[in-house]
């Protein structure tokens, strides 16, 4: 109850992921639990003592996958969705209850949040652009993309609002399906650190999946050919996969200035960060959503108080350009990354971290959950006064 005495507004929170360690849902959690009654609804654990939380397992059977890949090819998109065991469980489990409003995270939730709910109580959270996932591999873009597409049609085109993370991509949503979206960042929440002083060689560092499709081994290589003495240390998430397991051949390969560490928890991540000098989001654009990322670890990188170097992905290239925060290679080759890393000046590299301090404020997270709370608090407000 509120200091009024009036029963505060209720909120579901749902998101096909292990919430727990999903740092933008982490942050939705925080921002709603002082003034909402906030449910989640995911895989895992409880991520927050202040929510309920409504479990759900993530087990998805050879057997159903390959069911719903037959469905796939057969362009049989809603029964593709229902077979899969956590929407249908989700939505056996969310009918009945009573929220004033439903944040549902990732369009992959949406088809239960509809299910279950009025579409004028729901505002969905895309995260990325869907159809652009992984449209570097043939067999995806053949039976994933038109999946989603499909998705974005059938559903998140009645939601009452939703959110991508930056504006390129708000475009095109806008342009290719109609869905106006508003832009919530993945920002860092602000961090009250300072910038460690620079020492040399400097130190590089690297933090995020270990996925094929961001071309890792162009950065060791690159900084191991470097000149100047420069090391990186990659904390990487993905241990025990294949191309995992190719990196770290590769730090061997190099020797002691390319390591690959474990990864660290999203709460110890950004002190970590902090005892370096320079970042690195440097991802080749393979995919469209890499090609269009302003990516977590670009503004953990600032909360760390760190240097940037990345290459000229159009986001990132504006912020970098804007507060003045490090340099974009010219294109995405390892040459040009060695090219910049020699050219790298500790002093300057100084001048970079201090301009993080003075954005770590603007670019931090509390300056973008406007972007979520006041669409959900229209909702909320809507939907009680018509209780």
């Amino acid at each position: 109850m509120s200091a009024a005495g009036q029963q505060r507004p209720t909120l579901l929170i749902i998101s096909f992921s292990r919430i727990v360690a999903d740092a933008r849902l982490l942050k939705q959690i925080r921002a709603f639990a002082e003034a909402y009654d906030v449910t989640t609804c995911g895989y895992g654990p409880q991520p927050d003592p202040r929510v309920e939380h409504i479990e759900l397992d993530d087990a998805f059977s050879t057997s159903l996958k390959r069911l719903q890949g037959v469905a796939l090819r057969a362009r049989r998109h809603r029964f593709a969705y229902w077979v899969t065991p956590y929407a249908r469980r989700a939505r056996r489990l969310l009918r009945g209850r009573s929220f004033d409003a439903v944040l549902a995270n990732d369009l992959d939730t949406a088809g239960v949040a509809l299910s279950a709910f009025d579409p004028q109580r729901v505002h969905l959270d895309l995260h990325e652009f869907w159809p652009g996932r992984h449209d570097d591999v043939a067999e995806w873009r053949a039976l994933r993309a038109p999946f989603f597409a499909w998705q974005l049609r059938t559903w998140a085109s009645r939601v009452r609002s939703a959110t991508t993370i930056n504006e390129p991509l708000a475009e095109r949503y806008a342009a290719e399906y109609g869905i106006r979206c508003g832009v919530v960042t993945n920002a860092t929440e602000f961090q009250d650190l300072e910038p460690v002083p620079v020492e040399e060689p400097l130190r590089l560092v690297h933090s995020g999946a270990s996925q094929v499709n961001r071309r890792l081994e162009r950065m060791m290589r690159a900084v191991a050919r470097s000149s100047n003495g420069a090391t990186i240390d990659l904390y990487l998430v993905g241990t025990g996969t294949a191309y995992y397991g190719s990196l770290q051949d590769l730090a061997a390969e190099l020797g002691e200035r390319v390591r690959i560490l474990p990864p660290v928890s999203h709460a110890e991540l950004v002190s970590t960060l902090n005892r370096y000098d320079v970042g690195l989001p440097f991802l080749p654009p393979t995919t469209t959503n890499i090609r269009m990322s302003l990516p977590n670890k670009f503004f953990d990188y600032v909360q760390a108080r760190l240097a940037i170097l990345t290459g000229p992905t159009p986001p990132m290239r504006d912020l970098v350009e804007q507060y003045d925060l490090g340099v974009v290679t010219d294109d995405f080759e390892e040459e040009s990354l060695t090219r910049a890393i020699d050219a790298l000046d500790p002093e300057q590299v100084r001048v970079w971290k201090a301009h993080a301090q003075r954005a770590a404020e603007p670019l931090s997270a509390e300056r973008q959950n406007d972007g979520w709370l006041a669409p959900i608090a229209r909702i909320a407000e809507e939907s009680r006064r018509s209780a």
